[in-house]
């Protein structure tokens, strides 16, 4: 590889991994005119189910 492909690659690497320009965030959130549905929502909380007796869990 000559010198003046490893620039170019350099170039190419720096524009890549560059910054992108500084944007409010907190607007771009409220502009959200809707929020996403989730991919797991089943239209409710799922009932409890109990350990069968002397099974045990951790977190």
């Amino acid at each position: 590889m000559s010198e003046a492909e490893y620039e170019l690659l350099l170039d190419v690497v720096r524009t890549a991994i560059a910054p992108e320009p500084e944007t409010d965030s907190m607007a771009r959130l409220f502009s959200i005119s809707h929020l996403p549905k989730a991919a797991n929502d089943n239209h409710g909380a799922w009932p409890l189910i109990p350990f069968p007796d002397g099974w045990f869990a951790a977190c």
